[in-house]
This record gives structure tokens, C-alpha cells and sequence, in this order.
């Protein structure tokens, strides 16, 4: 097992922790993380864009000049869509774009993105994240102290509003719970920060 030195909120070392290697350790599988964020990515979409086709615009009933000795090209509809004002060719209409992938490389994903995090030297753990009361200048005190980067995720075992609610105006930092966190997140941040409870959760969960 791998072994990583904690941290305190005040940024001093606190004892190490003992990190599964199944969890922490693997050889990282692009294709894995690739397929997790497109299907994220794909799944946030909304679907909603939509545009008239010439069915759907109003007009288009009567030829718009006679066939021959105009010098212009035959015409017989209005609501064509070479015409100026008329519908639009195979317009795109509203639809879902979810799909699914196996729940096995949903798992390496995640894996292989702790794993890089932690080889990566990304990895920040902390013997324990607490605040009596929600303050923003608490939490920016301890991101400072442990050296996070500008853009952090934070990970705990479970919801705390404190925790959440002290760092919502930050710029670049998120905080999750191990119930809710995801691949995208992961690399969308620099910083992993994940509480003693919170890595001892996700070795439970993907060990």
C-alpha cells in the first residue's frame, strides 16, 4: 500500500495514511476516462435547440410566380428552403442525447483518475475539515496552508454544509461528497483534497 503524508487545516503534518494500491495505484486507462467524460458530457446536454422546417412555416400554399418567361428559376413554394424566409433543411428538433456506458468502466474511470491524481503529486489529504460556521475567509486560510491550487475539488465523507456553504464563493473550488463525486470534477480541477474518511469511504466503495 501507498503511503501519503496528512495534513492538518493549518497545513502541518499530521501522521500518514495507508492507500489501497487497487484504488490508488493502478496504470490509469485513457479509453476509460475518455468514454466517462464524453457520456458526462453528453448527459448534461439539454436537447432543446429546435428550428422550422418547411412543413413548419406559415405560408408556401400558392406558386409564387408563373413557371416560365420570368427569366428565374421555377418556384413553388415559398416556404422552400432556398428561399429567403422559408424553412430550414432538416432542421434540428428537440431530442435526447443520454446514453449509457458499462458500469465496470464507469469504475476504471474513476480509478484510473485517483490513481493519477495521486502520482501526479494532485492529491491533498486532510485529517479532518470541519467549521463551527460557515466562513469564506476560513476556508481561503486553509486551501492557503495545504498549498491547494487555484482550482480544487474538495471531498468529504458526507454532506456538510458548513464546508459547502464556506467555500461557495470561491472561484475554482467545489465541494462534494464521496456519494456524488465524478471523473469530470476530477479532472476538471487541479487540486483532489479528500478528508481522512472521505479516502477510507472510496476505498471502501471501489476497493
Amino acid at each position: 500500500m501507498a503511503e501519503l503524508k496528512m495534513l492538518n487545516m493549518l497545513g502541518a503534518e499530521a501522521g500518514t495514511i495507508e492507500l489501497n494500491d487497487a484504488v490508488f495505484a493502478i496504470e490509469p486507462n485513457e479509453f476509460a476516462v475518455h468514454a466517462y467524460v464524453k457520456n458526462y458530457l453528453a448527459n448534461q446536454r439539454q436537447g432543446t435547440q429546435s428550428a422550422k422546417t418547411r412543413g413548419d412555416v406559415r405560408g408556401g400554399g400558392r406558386k409564387p410566380f408563373r413557371q416560365k418567361g420570368t427569366g428565374r428559376h421555377r418556384q413553388g413554394s415559398t416556404v422552400d428552403p432556398t428561399q429567403v424566409g422559408g424553412g430550414v433543411a432538416f432542421a434540428p428538433k428537440p431530442r435526447s442525447y443520454r446514453y449509457a456506458i458499462p458500469k465496470k468502466v464507469k469504475r476504471l474511470a474513476m480509478l484510473s483518475m485517483l490513481s493519477s491524481k495521486l502520482a501526479d503529486n494532485e492529491m491533498i489529504v486532510l485529517d479532518n475539515l470541519s467549521f463551527e460556521t460557515a466562513k469564506t475567509k476560513e476556508m481561503i486560510k486553509v486551501l492557503a496552508n495545504i498549498g491547494a491550487a487555484k482550482k480544487a475539488l474538495i471531498v468529504t465523507d458526507h454532506v456538510d454544509e458548513n464546508v459547502m456553504l464556506s467555500a461557495a464563493n470561491i472561484p475554482g473550488v467545489q465541494v462534494t461528497w464521496v456519494g456524488q463525486v465524478n471523473v469530470y470534477e476530477i479532472i476538471n480541477h487541479t487540486s483532489l483534497i479528500l478528508t481522512q474518511d472521505a479516502a477510507k469511504k472510496l476505498e471502501e466503495v471501489y476497493a
